[in-house]
């Protein structure tokens, strides 16, 4: 077979076209509900989808975790869990806050170029291009 369809099940052909949730790791899964367990325990279950947040208060919680994960620590001392799926259970908690419309928007302003990263793509091109060898 080369593509996602078994000719002789038409269930397949149907199933094919819904939400593919076999692509997503249960392991991970797991290991996010136990960090949104940890939330649960300390603050309410689902407490964000009633008070709601300020997108700051959670990306900087993502940004510290990732920060301590990247500078070496891998498992956060305060809860035992990994810093990449304390980073996910708090970008989860502000994903949902954003699909129930109970987070309010404290990002600064919007910058002028939205293109910035990809102007800065290009000079690094530029700079591999000068200088190509260390």
């Amino acid at each position: 077979m080369t593509d996602d369809t078994k000719p002789t099940n038409p269930k397949q052909s149907v199933g094919a076209k819904k939400v593919p949730l076999s692509c997503i790791s249960m392991q991970v899964v797991g290991e996010m509900a136990v960090g949104m367990y940890e939330g649960d325990r300390k603050y309410g279950r689902h407490n964000y989808r009633e008070s709601g947040v300020l997108a700051s208060t959670y990306y900087d919680a993502c940004m510290r975790h990732l920060a301590a994960w990247w500078e070496g620590e891998d498992i956060d001392p305060v809860s035992g869990l990994n810093h990449i799926i304390k980073c996910m259970t708090s970008a989860h908690v502000l994903r949902d806050a954003m699909l129930q419309d109970m987070w309010v928007d404290d990002r600064p302003p919007r910058v002028k170029n939205l293109n910035w990263m990809n102007d800065l793509n290009k000079k690094v091109e530029e700079l591999h291009v000068k200088f190509p060898v260390r």
